[in-house]
């Protein structure tokens, strides 16, 4: 028989000490630092702190928000897959618009992509919300156009779309941003997995 660790309690906490010894986490407050330390426990990149920008406030905004009830709006079923139910404080919806039947439709007479045209989908939801981005960086951009045409403001975004086409401008479009409260990824790397994670992490402070 193989010798390996199978103490799945053990195997947790081993993690999470490996990734704190490993990762460089002194640029972040206590409270953010909880969530990168998920993302990379998502990703097995310790480096990940090298990429990751934050504002002061979002943890607050996001545990706020999700308190309260606020939907989680996610570009992707697999992020929204990846949420895990049992950590959500109001029972949050999760909603992702990937499936509706007249979303190819309006891609096509947006001239854009299917995930971009499903935030349109959003707009009655948006206000205070949550918004989880891991796939699409056109889902990225379109945000932050709606945020500046006029759509309200969500309480927090984590915006962490992977990809070579558009990924890290759109994430550093996200990071200029001094009226909104988000989480993010520059550069190429990012995902549904990591956005899950660090949506998990925003709903309950327990590691």
């Amino acid at each position: 028989m193989s010798d390996y660790l199978r103490d799945g309690a053990a195997i947790y906490r081993q993690s999470f000490a490996t990734i704190r010894a490993e990762s460089d986490l002194t640029a972040f407050a206590p409270d953010v630092a909880q969530v990168v330390v998920r993302m990379i426990h998502a990703c097995g990149q310790t480096d990940l702190t090298e990429d990751v920008v934050a504002t002061e406030g979002v943890v607050q905004a996001a545990r706020a928000a999700l308190g309260a009830g606020a939907p989680i709006l996610c570009d992707a079923s697999m992020v929204a897959a990846g949420v895990t139910r049992k950590r959500l404080p109001a029972d949050n919806d999760v909603r992702c618009h990937l499936a509706e039947p007249s979303l190819p439709a309006l891609a096509d007479r947006l001239g854009t992509t299917r995930t971009a045209a499903a935030l349109e989908f959003w707009r009655p939801h948006l206000d205070g919300a949550v918004v989880a981005i891991g796939n699409a960086p056109t889902a990225l951009f379109a945000l932050l156009d709606m945020i500046d045409d006029g759509a309200p403001h969500p309480a927090a975004i984590v915006g962490a779309p992977v990809g070579f086409v558009g990924a890290a401008e759109s994430c550093a479009a996200l990071a200029l941003r001094s009226d909104l409260e988000f989480i993010t990824v520059t550069g190429r790397r990012g995902g549904s997995a990591i956005t899950a994670a660090a949506i998990n992490a925003l709903a309950s402070p327990e590691e």
